[in-house]
């Protein structure tokens, strides 16, 4: 019997995005005329260089607005290619494939390699959407733990005893979302021998590569270009040139692989925008030395926030290495009381953050760690000296 319309069973299980969520909640709480800092989303504060928008302009202008080669524009995989090699690498145009932000790279890549049943190794914490999108392509996960007292980074021997003969790859994140811990060269070292003898893949999610701080020891999976044929390089411009809403992420990895992801992609975007990689390939070709003043501030943000949650009674809270995130442990306020509101998990303790201090957060339940919360340093140095106050002040009436 036709019972119309209904969300499909599959649809039902997956859950939606938590950060997502979070500036929804935002928009709602701002357009009833709450003053809210938000410190959820994990996007640039910064304006998109303006080599990208004049080369944006520029593509509008010569008509460059029609559908784009599926894979991606030539110029601007031979320029990822370029950017690539920087770090050890060498890829061909072939190899790489352009999608609508680095998000859907990662779907592509576990469309294109998993197998119902294959187990997907997951560090945790973990960016949202990784076990969702695991699930999406049929695979499973199997979590690893990765505490705050192991630098929120797991090890090379704890992931030789994860893997079997299920073990599909492993999705490795540095620095990571939502901890911005940065894995050192002889710690990838370590973690990339495993893999040579496991013979596992890897999709290796660098978004955050060019937002590392005050230290040069860490590397990216291209160091290893023996591993090329077990690796899959996730990048993009989002964080990096503060361009999340242009959607332009990439794949690079073998052939074979990179094709099919391509097949995957063909089915459903088909190619990004044509207008936004002529941006992202501007951008590309911009000197790391124009883009210093906006990592520094980051960095001096990074300090900022770090010592002000050092200074609330209770936080224990760890200097992040990376990205913009800092991801405090906030569960000995669980259990704790203003008289009218308890906080029981961390889910409680940003709706109190929100409702009480008018500053947005992201809860750990979103990222598998139920014990802290995400707090994104990606606003002003004036909003974020606000945030930290109104939450030390909120949390004090806590008893």
């Amino acid at each position: 019997m036709n019972k119309g319309l209904v969300p499909s069973l599959f649809s039902q299980k997956i859950e939606g995005s938590k950060t997502l969520a979070v500036t929804a909640r935002v928009a709602e709480l701002r357009q009833q005329g709450r003053d809210i800092i938000d410190l959820g989303a994990g996007e640039p504060d910064f304006n998109t260089p303006e080599p990208a928008c004049a080369a944006a302009k520029a593509a509008i202008d010569a008509g460059f607005t029609k559908y784009t080669p599926n894979p991606g524009i030539l110029e601007l995989r031979e320029e990822i290619a370029n950017y690539l090699a920087g770090y050890g690498a060498e890829y061909s145009p072939r190899e790489i494939l352009v999608s609508n932000g680095a998000k859907q790279s990662i779907y592509n890549a576990l469309l294109a390699v998993c197998n119902p049943g294959d187990e997907v190794l997951l560090p945790t914490p973990y960016w949202t959407s990784y076990p969702q999108q695991i699930a999406m392509a049929g695979a499973q996960t199997v979590y690893m733990p990765a505490t705050q007292e192991m630098g929120f980074k797991i090890t090379a021997r704890q992931l030789a005893e994860a893997i079997t003969e299920k073990t599909r790859l492993i999705i490795f994140n540095s620095p990571s979302n939502p901890t911005g811990a940065v894995y050192s060269r002889a710690e990838m070292d370590a973690i990339a021998e495993v893999i040579r003898d496991s013979g596992i893949g890897v999709i290796s999610d660098e978004i955050y590569l060019e937002l590392i701080y005050g230290t040069d020891d860490y590397a990216s999976f291209c160091a290893y270009p023996d591993l090329k044929d077990q690796v899959l390089i996730v990048n993009g411009v989002s964080k990096s040139h503060a361009m999340t809403g242009w959607r332009i992420g990439y794949l690079a990895g073998p052939e074979n692989v990179i094709k099919a992801a391509a097949k995957v992609q063909s089915h459903s975007t088909s190619g990004a925008a044509s207008i936004s990689q002529k941006a992202a390939l501007a951008a590309l070709r911009i000197p790391a030395e124009d883009m210093q003043e906006q990592k520094d501030e980051f960095s001096r943000r990074r300090e900022t926030v770090f010592s002000l949650l050092s200074s609330i009674p209770s936080v224990d809270v760890s200097m992040p290495g990376g990205a913009f995130y800092i991801f405090p442990d906030i569960s000995a306020y669980f259990g704790r009381s203003d008289g009218s509101f308890t906080i029981a998990n961390s889910v409680d303790f940003a709706t109190y953050i929100l409702e009480k201090a008018g500053v947005a957060i992201v809860p750990g339940e979103a990222f598998g760690a139920p014990d802290n919360i995400r707090i994104s340093y990606a606003n002003s140095m004036e909003n974020l000296e606000k945030a930290m106050a109104g939450m030390k002040a909120a949390l004090s009436e806590l008893r």
